[in-house]
């Protein structure tokens, strides 16, 4: 563990505490004390707050979203102006030229937003094949004009503020325009993934703004200012979204897609026309020891919570033989019938989900993947030994002509949650998708430093169209489309109450379930706090072999699992858990100890 960093976030979160102002203070943004210690995993307290409290993946974005609050913001306000701090001093992970699924809950409804970015006009079902008619190799993929989808997270951001938010628009900017002119701090994280990406340093821009002229990421603590970024965001305070979707931005952006190599085809057009999708959040119900619960997700196109809802529906019908936990730590045989119900889910996954404006839903309802019996007809398939590899299954009989989608990497995102001191809530999962997206950065003026980078997103499409057979692929491109997400942004409630007992979500590719399932059942089953339940090391299955997290299990529930048939892989699972939690005294916020994040609050 390193010290001075888990003092460094320690001390910044009681500054915090000791140092609230009255409740509406006029918004006087101050920048703070930044975080400049090694990378690496840091063991987190885990913060108590009393009236409201912010999660997210980088101090300085925490502390915007608190001095946000404190100026009347509501959480969704808040989320805006963690949301632009993000897209500078975290730029691999999200921004305003990504995509981002928003559950907000106003005290008496959950809606669920929907701002994920869209595939040009023109793009057709073969946009990822090569000469040959093959797919092309991923990273081929994403480093092209081809992967770049059409941003949809500010416009989205914008709609939901019309909605739910309090201040003016244009003050939750003032953050992150302030960092971007007078500069941040290099962070640890930041530092590392640029120092070993092999692809960013290619743009021109891109190695002229993240590195020094030699070639070498710019060393922690180096002082970095984006005021390409500052004006853009200038130009959206006073335009609104018009400001990305139109005008110099626009040009700016369509020019860096169409140019080599692999030219894409996002257009002005497509910029103007994208619009954000309300949806009806997608909610069941669970039991967790005798407590009933609603647990709140997204629906379509994320594939997050309708997966989740099926791990856990299955765990809680498939016969246990022994403790879940043992020694702290998930059992032998608690992760046996953990990843195999994660197979099947991921098997149904691969089947049927994918844009619900193009590809209709099993017997007409994607609570038919939820229902209870079905769930129960699929755990009967978990027995004593691993499966392997599952087949999906057929909610209400249903028989379907798709094709499963082959498996394919995924990557990305960033977490945010907030809870008001009225009651309001946000849980936003926010993304580009790869690290540092396309690297294509995106400026209006070559002599003025910095700017955005654009998504690959188009990359979480099936790269293939159809199977051997000719059955198409639900997930494949087609014109207009939104790509299928792992995404999982979760509100879970009291139902006989109403009240909100937490919000909370992950970056980490199709991983995004396991580490929300994780945090899901570390608190609602197994009765840890927010904190222990995100420190808790990863495990999971995408349909194939069992994943643990790296020197986060014993030997003895390696051999355990292969005596039971899994292949078990050993691997970095870096999950970025935020979570936030009703206690009776208030809230208490967790933040994963494998990232930067801390919970700040009053």
């Amino acid at each position: 563990m390193n010290k001075t960093l888990s003092l460094s976030l320690i001390s910044l979160a009681l500054l915090g505490a000791c140092t609230s102002p009255s409740p509406n203070a006029p918004l006087r943004y101050s920048v703070p004390e930044q975080p400049e210690a090694a990378s690496g995993v840091t063991a987190k307290p885990g913060w108590a707050y009393g009236r409201q409290a912010v999660a997210a993946a980088n101090p300085l974005a925490t502390d915007a979203g608190l001095q946000i609050l404190r100026a009347g913001g509501s959480a969704l306000d808040a989320a805006i102006a963690v949301q632009m701090v993000l897209g500078l001093v975290e730029p691999q992970s999200s921004g305003i030229a990504g995509g981002a699924f928003l559950l907000h809950f106003d005290g008496q409804k959950v809606t669920a937003h929907d701002g994920r970015e869209t595939a040009p006009a023109t793009a057709q079902s073969d946009l990822f094949l090569g000469a040959d008619g093959k797919p092309l190799p991923f990273d081929e993929a994403v480093l092209s004009g081809r992967s770049v989808g059409v941003p949809g997270a500010l416009r989205m951001l914008e709609a939901a503020h019309r909605q739910h938010g309090q201040l003016p628009w244009a003050q939750l900017f003032t953050p992150a325009i302030t960092l971007a002119e007078l500069g941040f701090k290099v962070s640890p994280r930041l530092h590392t993934l640029l120092q070993t990406d092999p692809h960013l340093k290619k743009d021109p821009l891109a190695a002229r703004f993240f590195y020094t002229a030699e070639g070498q990421a710019w060393p922690v603590g180096h002082v970095l200012r984006n005021p390409e970024y500052a004006h853009v965001l200038r130009r959206i305070t006073n335009e609104g979204s018009l400001a990305l979707h139109e005008g110099p931005v626009a040009q700016a952006i369509v020019q860096r897609v169409q140019s080599p190599p692999r030219p894409g085809s996002l257009s002005l057009q497509d910029l103007r026309d994208y619009r954000p999708r309300e949806r009806e959040a997608l909610c069941f119900d669970h039991t967790a020891q005798a407590r009933a619960l609603r647990i709140c997700g997204f629906p379509p196109p994320s594939s997050g919570q309708i997966a989740i809802g099926q791990i856990l529906g299955m765990l809680s019908r498939a016969s246990a033989q022994g403790p879940e936990l043992a020694g702290g730590l998930p059992s032998p045989d608690f992760l046996h019938r953990y990843t195999e119900a994660s197979r099947l889910a991921f098997a149904d996954r691969a089947q049927y989900v994918a844009d619900p404006d193009f590809v209709s839903a099993p017997a007409g309802d994607w609570r038919s993947l939820l229902a209870p019996a079905y769930l129960a007809q699929r755990s009967q398939l978990i027995g004593a030994q691993s499966m392997k590899l599952a087949t999906p299954g057929q909610p209400s009989g249903t028989a379907t002509s798709w094709a499963p989608m082959p498996a394919q990497t995924e990557y990305g995102t960033s977490h945010i949650s907030v809870v008001d001191a009225k009651g309001r809530a946000v849980a936003m999962t926010t993304t580009i998708e790869a690290a540092f997206g396309a690297r294509r950065m995106v400026t209006t003026d070559p002599a003025r430093p910095g700017g955005f980078l654009l998504n690959n997103q188009l990359t979480d499409f099936s790269f293939a169209p159809a199977d051997a057979q000719g059955r198409l692929i639900a997930n494949r491109v087609e014109p207009g489309k939104r790509p299928r997400s792992s995404m999982s942004p979760t509100l879970v409630f009291d139902p006989a109450t109403g009240q909100l007992l937490m919000s909370g979500g992950s970056p980490g590719g199709a991983l995004i379930i396991h580490y929300t399932a994780k945090l899901l059942t570390g608190t609602l089953h197994w009765g840890l706090n927010a904190q222990q339940a995100v420190s808790l090391p990863n495990f999971g299955s995408l349909n194939g072999p069992t994943l643990l997290e790296s020197k986060g299990f014993p030997s003895s529930t390696v051999d355990a699992l292969k005596a039971r048939g899994h292949d078990v892989r050993e691997m970095e699972m870096t999950s970025g858990l935020q979570a936030i939690e009703r206690t009776p005294s208030g809230w208490f916020g967790g933040a994963d100890p494998r990232r930067e994040g801390v919970v700040l609050g009053d």
